[in-house]
């Protein structure tokens, strides 16, 4: 049974990460998605030395709470306390992805609170996106993961500022969609602060509304699916 699941899930992360690249978020050989270990071990993520481009399931590996490699060929991402810490502090989340996602590290150095202008914010706004401030560089540590933690709260998502991002969920189809739509949010604020700012924006209530509308669990896996065949017709 747990053999099955973890294949399934070394997929997912491997999927996640190739959809992630083709939605303009990779950096040469950064950024990492995530998946918790069934049998509490640790999580299954993204090797390091490779792009998101190229990842496939025999390139997840298994790392440990403490950041040892326990299952799988290859080195693991310093930064594995991103992942580790989140979910030791959320024992709702399943996955976790971080990336330097371009417009939405943009975005954060103008200190502007994310508009919910498009429908895509809403999965975010209202209450104001987390914002992580206690360094820019590295998350190296396993106190700077549970600061990070801290920050996000019981959100979906954070600004790493001057840094990337880091958004979390349910499952990897959630967690890779919260990646891919708040860089898009992110790009239609900077556009709309680029005409001058933005004048108008919907409500909370109909923020709130909105996002039971547009992003239930249903259509962010229909998304993730159109994404696939994208992957799919790319490879």
């Amino acid at each position: 049974m747990y053999s099955f699941r973890v294949d399934e899930l070394r997929e997912q992360v491997a999927l996640g990460c190739r959809i992630l690249a083709l939605e303009d978020q990779g950096d040469f050989v950064w950024g990492h998605v995530s998946a918790r270990d069934p049998e509490g071990r640790g999580v299954w993520m993204k090797a390091s030395t490779w792009g998101l481009e190229e990842i496939g399931p025999e390139r997840v590996i298994l790392v440990s709470w403490e950041g040892e490699v326990l299952e799988g060929d290859g080195r693991r991402h310093a930064e594995y306390p991103i992942h580790t810490e989140l979910m030791r502090a959320r024992p709702d989340v399943q996955s976790v992805v971080h990336t330097h996602a371009p417009w939405a590290v943009a975005f954060a150095s103008t200190e502007q609170p994310l508009r919910p202008v498009s429908h895509e914010a809403t999965l975010f706004v209202p209450p104001e996106v987390a914002r992580f401030t206690e360094t820019g560089d590295l998350i190296l540590t396993h106190e700077l993961g549970e600061s990070l933690a801290g920050a996000v709260g019981d959100r979906n998502a954070a600004f790493m500022v001057h840094h990337g991002i880091v958004t979390c969920g349910p499952d990897v189809v959630t967690a890779v969609m919260c990646a891919v739509l708040l860089e898009r949010a992110c790009r239609t604020n900077i556009r709309a602060l680029a005409g001058g700012g933005p004048k108008t924006w919907s409500s909370d209530e109909e923020a709130l509304s909105k996002r039971d509308h547009c992003y239930p669990p249903a259509l962010l896996r229909q998304a993730w699916d159109y994404l696939m065949r994208r992957v799919s017709e790319a490879r």
